[in-house]
């Protein structure tokens, strides 16, 4: 298989992005779902004009031994990346992902094996992938109540707050978003961290990604809600808008600079 060198593509970029900051992987998911991938072996039936392989075909597709005795199937995003993993001509397929993914569903997959920024693709991410579902996005609807308390927290999430930044930056229907800490003793032992976002249209699918850059960057157990906020509500937007400053506005937009502490230097 004699290919020339190819640029980077799209999905590789937000790949290689992703790799170290967790704003990207929302962006990387959904282009992933629409990209055609390639795999290693046959189909009973010949590609279309497209050169990809029509869904419903019959396939044969390589697996790889791990050294645990498992098995994985290589997926990759090019035919670069593909010939820079093996050492020998291999008969290869081009499948679109979201149809290669409903065919494997239920085994490991690896995509770009060998490469600095593979990664691993477990049946529970692709069913959650599939089904554009996310258990991480807590929007809770929060009763005015005096019980409520909501303030600062102590100690600034400054990677939640920088990824989050980044995730916003993204989607121009986000006008602000404020950051809290707020404690509803009914329903929580300890206080949590609460996002207020300001915007326009639909939020929740940013909501949705957004509750998955803040699972990736938390502590395991840290629970983040979020909140839609407007001018002229009461109780917890109230405090956002009129005690706090953003730490995103949409005119400052990737501009804004990283949280430093300055009581650390």
């Amino acid at each position: 298989m004699n290919i020339i060198d190819e640029p980077e593509n799209r999905l590789e970029s937000l790949l290689r992005l992703a790799a170290t900051e967790p704003a990207h992987r929302p962006e990387f998911n959904k282009l992933l779902l629409q990209s055609p991938l390639f795999v290693l072996g046959e189909a009973e039936q010949e590609a279309n004009d497209d050169g990809l392989v029509p869904e419903g075909s019959n396939l044969g597709l390589l697996h790889w031994e791990k050294e645990d005795g498992s098995t994985v199937i290589p997926v990759f995003t090019s035919l670069q990346a593909m010939q820079d993993s093996i050492e020998a001509d291999e008969s290869y397929l081009e499948i679109p992902a979201r149809a290669l993914f409903e065919m494997t569903l239920g085994e490991d997959l690896v995509l770009n094996p060998g490469s600095e920024y593979g990664k691993d693709l477990m049946p529970a991410e692709l069913e959650s992938l599939l089904s554009g579902s996310s258990d991480h996005a807590v929007e809770r609807v929060l009763a005015q109540s005096s019980e409520i308390s909501i303030g600062q927290p102590e100690h600034y999430p400054a990677k939640l707050v920088d990824s989050l930044t980044t995730l916003f930056s993204k989607h121009d229907n986000i006008a602000a978003a404020y950051l809290g800490l707020i404690h509803d003793p009914e329903h929580d032992e300890q206080p949590n961290l609460i996002i207020g976002l300001q915007g326009e249209g639909d939020l929740q699918a940013v909501i949705q990604e957004a509750g998955a850059v803040a699972w990736d960057t938390t502590d395991d157990e840290e629970v983040v809600d979020f909140i839609i906020i407007e001018k002229g509500d009461e109780g917890i937007a109230e405090y956002f808008l009129n005690e706090t400053e953003a730490f995103y506005d949409r005119h400052w937009g990737a501009r804004i600079e990283p949280y430093s502490d300055p009581t650390k230097v």
